[in-house]
């Protein structure tokens, strides 16, 4: 555990790895359409600038979280973030002072892509390693409520930048990732393994393991945490197309504008990550009453078309999130060996990405076809995950002999 002089700080670093994830593209959004005018390129060209990012992520994070198993965490954190550091200098460079930029700004991406891999799911394992029970569950609401202060800053942030000019955003890039950096090398302190690391083939084994016992609540809590992403980013999606086409809102204000759910769910993280202790059955409970909180925002929200009264309701959708994200991050922190915690909250961070990914081109299809038929969908989607958890996560009973602290670790599958 972390010692308690340093914890403050070390807390701080962890909280800074998750914040780096989430500015990869929420800061862009803002500029993309100054990027497409500026360059000259075709709307789809200019998507690829995030979908690039999230398809390289995406791709690279169970491979980073293997070999963060395999060696250490820091081992990874920190040339990750080099490396996302590195791919925002050529892709500001390259709209700077290159002929032909568009290329190299993509290959910037992709290499921040690959850093960005190693920073949410890496951030979860440490917090794993480091802090036990209560405390790990305290943490674990810090760092989800850090991945939401980027996702509520980010868009006023690139807003803010492109007044300096469009491409500044890149070159902000290795400045927050220098500070995540030097707080990661001299505040988190790793334990010493115990033992070599496994051969890959007893690794895989192990894996397998762990997937045959346990891939019923997993596979229940990787699909909620996805659910909870893809809606988020979907909403928010429609809510930006929306605010300019409907009410002629961009620039900073249309961003904190944007930002209102976004509190919302990140002070819900927070509050839940420092009430639900190590106490699996309120965990499970509170996963299902902000799921059933969203089914009901979102079929609600067919009804309002009204700026305000529709911001309430979805105020509702965004507390459902914030009350399940930090008890499914716990369970799948709290309930994996320690050698095999970087994989398995790698592939929660892989999949968590897709679900962001997909959002905003699904959603565009279906506001399309119909604004109603849209959040109903939604709510229906949330409501059958609800239903999941309700059948696959199953809670130990407590025995009068049994440590708390152990009794964390266990869960009972059906």
């Amino acid at each position: 555990m972390a010692k308690q002089k340093h914890k403050g700080l070390t807390i701080t670093a962890i909280g800074s790895i998750p914040l780096i994830l989430v500015l990869g593209n929420s800061m862009l959004i803002p500029v993309l359409p100054k990027m497409k005018s500026e360059l000259g390129i075709s709307q789809f060209q200019v998507s690829m600038v995030i979908t690039a990012f999230s398809v390289a992520a995406a791709i690279s994070i169970p491979i980073l979280g293997y070999l963060s198993d395999r060696f250490s965490r820091k081992a990874v954190i920190i040339p990750a973030l080099i490396l996302y550091g590195g791919g925002g200098i050529l892709a500001g460079a390259a709209a700077a002072w290159f002929g032909n930029a568009y290329p190299w700004i993509l290959a910037g991406r992709i290499l921040q892509g690959i850093g960005a891999a190693g920073t949410t799911s890496m951030a979860m394992a440490l917090t794993g390693d480091l802090f036990k029970g209560g405390e790990q569950s305290k943490v674990l609401g810090l760092v989800e409520a850090s991945n939401g202060f980027g996702k509520v800053i980010s868009p006023i942030i690139g807003s803010l930048l492109a007044l300096l000019f469009w491409y500044a955003a890149f070159f902000a890039f290795p400045v927050f990732c220098a500070v995540s950096i030097l707080l990661t090398i001299f505040f988190i302190k790793e334990k010493k393994k115990e033992k070599e690391p496994p051969s890959l083939g007893t690794y895989v084994k192990g894996l397998a393991s762990v997937f045959k016992t346990e891939g019923r609540w997993l596979f229940a809590a990787y699909l909620t945490g996805a659910t909870c992403l893809f809606t988020l980013f979907g909403i928010l999606f429609y809510i930006s197309d929306i605010l300019e086409t409907n009410y002629k809102i961009d620039g900073v204000l249309k961003g904190a504008i944007l930002a209102i759910p976004l509190l919302f769910m990140t002070t819900t993280s927070y509050i839940t990550g420092s009430k639900i202790g190590k106490k699996m059955g309120l965990m499970k409970s509170l996963i299902i009453f902000g799921l059933l909180l969203m089914t009901a925002s979102f079929a609600s929200l067919v009804l309002f078309k009204n700026l305000v009264p529709f911001f309430a309701v979805l105020a509702v959708s965004s507390v459902g999130t914030g009350l399940a994200l930090p008890c499914i991050n716990s369970f799948i922190t709290g309930s994996v060996p320690m050698d095999r915690r970087g994989f398995v909250t790698s592939l929660y961070g892989s999949v968590r990405f897709l679900g962001v990914a997909i959002g905003p081109p699904i959603y565009g299809a279906l506001m399309a076809w119909s604004r109603t038929g849209m959040f109903l969908i939604t709510a229906g989607l949330t409501l059958f995950v609800a239903f999941l958890c309700m059948m696959l996560i199953h809670v130990k009973k407590k025995k009068p002999s049994e440590n708390q602290d152990t009794l964390f670790e266990k869960l009972q599958l059906t």
